[in-house]
């Protein structure tokens, strides 16, 4: 059942009852702001690749967007990547112990994306220059969220933050084919940096291959 439209949505710094539901939506907003349990439905796994470390490691770099007491959005950064998680490895971990080329739901996903790496011969490198542009960050919004400057909110928010305490920049990733993420994301001061590259395992729901593109901002 859809939810009912929030007349009001107000941003605060994230607290540690909000992780259950940031994961949810971290899920319900997982491929391009829609779900993405048609090609990945491990729940847990999901969420503790792409939020678990923040929330866990860096709550103070989290805020998340509430309507009525219920999160409908959030972001998680991190002010020095250097410091913060590795990416393939919480992604070799959760395969590991969550055994994710085995489980159903997940293991089309790996062994496609095992293929996609033969086939590609290239992985892809979302790193820029750490010393220029060290911070990063993830967003997410429900659609109800969407379209009422609540990204915008949550972006000023943590580029304040950077600003403040002198980060020279920072940076972040998304799907290139996500027209409306990118331009969102230049609205936002970011610019793209080098060539988007295929993502292994990754499908549109039309089952196209996804690109990973890499953006950032000087501050």
């Amino acid at each position: 059942m859809p939810a009912s439209p929030c007349s009001d949505i107000g941003i605060r710094p994230y607290e540690p009852e909000d992780r259950a539901t940031v994961r949810d939506v971290c899920f319900r907003t997982g491929l391009m702001g829609e779900r993405v349990d048609w090609q990945w439905a491990d729940a847990e796994s999901f969420a503790d690749i792409w939020v678990g470390w923040y929330t866990d490691n860096e709550p103070e770099s989290a805020w998340v967007a509430v309507c009525e007491d219920r999160v409908v959005g959030y972001l998680v950064g991190c002010r020095d990547t250097r410091s913060g998680p590795h990416l393939p490895f919480v992604f070799l971990r959760s395969v590991v112990t969550r055994a994710l080329p085995f489980r159903p739901g997940t293991a089309g996903f790996m062994w496609r994306a095992v293929a996609d790496l033969a086939r590609d011969r290239v992985v892809p490198e979302a790193t820029p220059d750490l010393d220029r542009w060290p911070a990063h960050l993830h967003i997410d919004l429900l659609p109800e969220a969407c379209g009422r400057g609540v990204g915008r909110v949550l972006m000023q928010t943590w580029l304040g933050v950077l600003r403040a305490a002198a980060t020279p920049g920072v940076h972040l990733g998304t799907i290139a084919e996500n027209t409306r993420a990118v331009a969102f994301f230049e609205a936002m001061g970011f610019r793209r940096l080098g060539t988007p590259l295929p993502v292994p395992g990754e499908r549109s729901p039309t089952w196209g291959r996804l690109h990973a593109q890499t953006m950032v901002q000087d501050l």
